[in-house]
Formats: structure tokens, C-alpha cells, sequence
């Protein structure tokens, strides 16, 4: 998957739950939201996971584009429904992002 435009890089793909219970919030690489990169990246390397509070099976099933209830990972849409590819697409995908967006984090972001 080339990362060649915004979306790719810039728009949540998924959140994949960690060992310790925290998450980050991938695009479409598997890297954390932002990252213009194909290198490996390790997410305990980085300030990118966080435990997000409310996310339970009910909740993840309204955010993932296929209604799946597993909290270990959580997929916004697939190559089927690219929210880049029509109005559709996209407006589904707004839907589910919007109610990830609604979800707290715990805790306190890490001091540099």
C-alpha cells in the first residue's frame, strides 16, 4: 500500500490493542497516525498508546466498518469501502470516526 496520500498517512486505519490493554491508533501501514514511513516502528518506542476509557465490545462494533465486536482490533474500513473512493465510503467512515472521537483517554500524556 503505497503511502501516497493523505489518507494513508493521516486518517485512523484501525486501533489494535496492545498487551498492557493500551492502544494505538494506526493508518493504513499499521504505523501510528502520522508516521510517513515503511521502517518497522515499535509503538512502546513512541508516545503513541494510550488506554481509552468506554471502548467496549458494544462501542467497537459501532466504530469497525463491519459491526465486529472484538476490542483487539478494530478496523474503520478495508480496501471494500475506502472512505476516498466515493461519498458513500466516506460518510460511513465519518460515522465511525466520530464516535471513536467521542472515547476519553486515560490518564496523562508522558513529560518529554
Amino acid at each position: 500500500m503505497p503511502l501516497s496520500d493523505v489518507r494513508s498517512v493521516f486518517m485512523p486505519y484501525c486501533v489494535k490493542r496492545e498487551a498492557d490493554g493500551r492502544y494505538a491508533v494506526l493508518n493504513r501501514e499499521y504505523k501510528p497516525v502520522g508516521f510517513w514511513t515503511k521502517a518497522h516502528v515499535t509503538y512502546a518506542d513512541h508516545p503513541v498508546l494510550v488506554k481509552i476509557k468506554g471502548l467496549t465490545a458494544a462501542r467497537a462494533a459501532r466504530i469497525s466498518y463491519k459491526g465486529d465486536p472484538n476490542i483487539e482490533t478494530i478496523y474503520l474500513y478495508d480496501d471494500g469501502c475506502v472512505p476516498t473512493e466515493n461519498a458513500t465510503n466516506m460518510n460511513a467512515y465519518l460515522a465511525r470516526l466520530a464516535e471513536l472521537a467521542k472515547l476519553e483517554i486515560d490518564g496523562e500524556p508522558p513529560r518529554s
